[in-house]
């Protein structure tokens, strides 16, 4: 079988170029008569790719000078607890803006550390919208802000990051991580799983201003805290040096292709056409997203009844297409088109929805 278009939210696809040069690299990196992924992390030749990686997210995001990059294990679920363990204690609190599953399950974890606040949640409206600025009640006293900037099962994105004032903005951006440039004027720290826009699953990237790592507990046990890892170069334990070597080569992918300027025309092109299919079906497909939320990085909808849903799932497969159905919380249908996925796919399945919509509509 040859390669299909993979629609799924994460692990999700990465770009074949990337497959292609690990597959080639994996046994013997670069005829070293090992493979990375079996050489010591203090080595040189490791070294090289890890410090290369975090240059280039440095460069791609252009990440300010006063900013630390680390690499952490455990993805985004972990950094939901993190966070607030370094960050909150017994006296203050954090407000956290509830958009969706992810920023709830991060307010989840935070208010067993401390006193956690929402101070909007879009539960009532069934997380179809982004708030505006003007609906959010920020507490002066706040030590952070939490939002998730999209979230993957509800097909919700933040166009415009929230200017929190002087109260540091935490990001969760795994979802849309590479695909949009950073205001570094509103963040303080964000971070991203790696298996929607980087690499395969099993870390975090971490992008959090130095004043900020400053004021992170050190009386927490030491994985958790923010300073060791920022002071190692995160390489304070063993990484997961295959994820750090995947990112990098996407990282390099990236850059080679045109970097932000490409991957925005690209995303807005693809989400484009997947929407115009959804509005210009005469009402066969829906999107139950607000128009100025929509996600460009998962696009969610539905169709009349869910027998034609299931159906549209399976023949979809049968032709390449993976991965469509929606979260089994939401239902319905979801197409995420991160990075890697390529214009064509997006065409095949746009495709696809017509011919289906004439033949079962």
């Amino acid at each position: 079988m040859g390669r299909i278009f993979n629609f799924s939210a994460g692990p999700s696809i990465l770009p074949v170029e990337v497959l292609e040069e690990a597959s080639r690299q994996l046994v013997d990196y670069n005829n070293s008569g090992m493979s990375l992924i079996e050489m010591s992390h203090r080595g040189k030749i490791y070294d090289e790719v890890h410090s290369g990686a975090i240059v280039l997210v440095r460069e791609i995001l252009q990440v300010p000078d006063d900013y630390e990059i680390i690499f952490i294990q455990g993805g985004a679920t972990l950094q939901f607890g993190m966070v607030p363990m370094a960050l909150l204690t017994a006296d203050s609190s954090a407000d956290f803006v509830v958009t969706g599953t992810w920023a709830k399950k991060a307010y989840q974890d935070a208010r067993l550390i401390g006193n956690a606040q929402i101070i909007w949640d879009g539960a009532d409206e069934k997380y179809r919208r982004i708030p505006s600025i003007d609906e959010l009640s920020l507490h002066d006293d706040a030590v952070y802000v939490h939002i998730c900037s999209n979230e993957t099962i509800d097909g919700i994105q933040w166009q415009q990051l929230p200017d929190t004032g002087g109260i540091p903005l935490i990001v969760d951006m795994s979802s849309d991580i590479m695909s949009r440039p950073v205001d570094w004027n509103k963040v303080s720290m964000l971070f991203a799983g790696t298996q929607k826009n980087l690499a395969p699953a099993g870390m975090a990237l971490v992008i959090m201003k130095k004043s900020l790592v400053g004021k992170a507990r050190k009386d927490i046990p030491a994985y958790l805290r923010y300073d060791l890892h920022a002071n190692e170069n995160s390489l304070y334990n063993t990484p997961p040096t295959f994820t750090v070597w995947m990112t990098n080569l996407t990282l390099h992918w990236l850059k080679r292709i045109g970097g932000l300027p490409e991957i925005e025309k690209r995303r807005d092109r693809k989400a484009a056409m997947l929407y115009d299919a959804i509005d210009n079906s005469g009402g066969y497909y829906t999107s139950p997203v607000d128009k100025n939320s929509r996600s460009t990085m998962n696009v969610v909808w539905h169709m009349p009844d869910e027998q034609l849903e299931n159906k549209f799932v399976n023949d979809a497969e049968k032709e390449g297409l993976s991965g469509l159905k929606g979260h089994r919380s939401v239902g319905g249908l979801r197409a995420s088109i991160y990075n890697a996925m390529p214009v064509e796919g997006v065409q095949t399945l746009v495709e696809f929805m017509h011919r289906f919509m004439e033949k079962h509509g």
